[in-house]
C-alpha cells in the first residue's frame, strides 16, 4: 500500500491528479491510499509522517508549496515530494526540499506516469529502517541512514542526524534497545554511534562524519572495535 497526498486549492487541479491515480492503479496492479488537502496549511496543520508520496501544488493562497514542503521536512525526511506547477521556474527552487521532480499544470498523463513510477521506486529503495521522534509535541521520522549519532544530556536525548538535531526526553538506554541491532554501538554512557558514519577512530576517540569527536570508554574499546569490524566486513586494529 503506498500513502499519497494530493495538495491542491484547485478542485480541478486535484481531480487531474486523482484520476492519474486511478488510471495507474488500474494498469500497473498496484494499490494507493490517496488523501487530498485544498491547501498547505491544512497539510502541515498536525502533519504526522505517514506518507509516502505527495503531490504539492507550488502556488497556493495561504501557505504556498514551497513553505510547505520546508515545515515538513523538518518532521519527515523520507517523504517524496514531486511539486506541481503551472509555472516551471518555481520548480528550481525544489533542491532546497529534495523535491525529486515537478509537473506542469495541466498535468499530462505519461509525465504524470513516469514521475510516479520514479516516486514509488525511490520509496521501494528506501525500505522501512526509520525513527520515529516526538519533538514539541509532534511527530518526526527520521531515516536511520541519515542518523549520525544518540546523544545523552541529562535527561535529554538528541538525535544528531546530517542535516539536523532533534531534541527530546528521553533516555539512551531506549535507543540502544531499538537500534542495537541495526548499525549502532553504544561508545560510552553519553554517546550511540551509527557505524557505518565513523570515518576514523583513535586513541580513545571515533571520528564521526561531520568532524564530531566522541569519547570511546576503556571497558568498550575492544567491543567498539569489534563491532566497527563486523560492519565493515574487516579487520581494526
Amino acid at each position: 500500500m503506498i500513502r499519497i497526498g494530493v495538495v491542491d486549492d484547485e478542485s480541478a487541479s486535484r481531480q487531474i491528479v486523482l484520476d492519474h491515480l486511478d488510471r495507474y492503479q488500474a494498469e500497473n496492479d498496484v494499490t494507493f491510499d490517496v488523501r487530498t488537502f485544498t491547501d498547505g496549511r491544512e497539510l502541515v496543520t498536525g502533519y504526522r509522517p505517514e506518507f509516502d508520496i505527495l503531490f504539492l501544488d507550488v502556488q497556493m493562497n495561504d501557505l504556498d508549496g514551497l513553505d510547505t514542503a520546508r515545515h515538513i521536512r523538518t518532521l519527515d525526511t523520507r517523504v517524496v515530494i514531486v511539486f506541481v506547477t503551472n509555472m516551471a521556474q518555481y520548480a528550481i527552487h525544489g533542491y532546497e526540499v529534495d523535491a525529486l521532480s515537478y509537473l506542469v499544470k495541466p498535468v499530462p498523463w505519461f509525465a504524470f506516469s513516469q514521475e510516479l513510477r520514479r516516486s514509488i521506486e525511490r520509496v521501494r529503495r528506501s525500505g522501512t529502517d526509520s525513527v520515529m521522534l516526538t519533538v514539541n509535541g509532534e511527530l518526526a521520522r527520521v531515516d536511520l541512514l541519515d542518523v549520525v549519532y544518540v546523544e545523552s544530556i541529562k535527561h535529554r536525548v538528541v538525535v544528531h542526524a546530517v542535516d539536523r538535531t532533534y531534541s527530546f526526553t528521553g533516555t539512551l538506554k531506549a535507543f540502544e534497545a531499538d537500534l542495537g541491532e541495526k548499525g549502532f554501538f553504544r561508545s560510552n554512557s553519553c554517546y550511540l554511534v551509527n557505524m557505518r558514519h565513523v570515518t576514523a577512530v583513535k586513541q580513545s576517540t571515533c571520528v564521526m562524519l561531520g568532524g564530531d569527536e566522541l569519547q570511546i570508554s576503556r571497558p568498550r574499546k575492544r567491543a567498539f572495535l569489534d563491532a566497527l569490524a563486523d560492519h565493515v566486513g574487516g579487520h581494526v586494529a
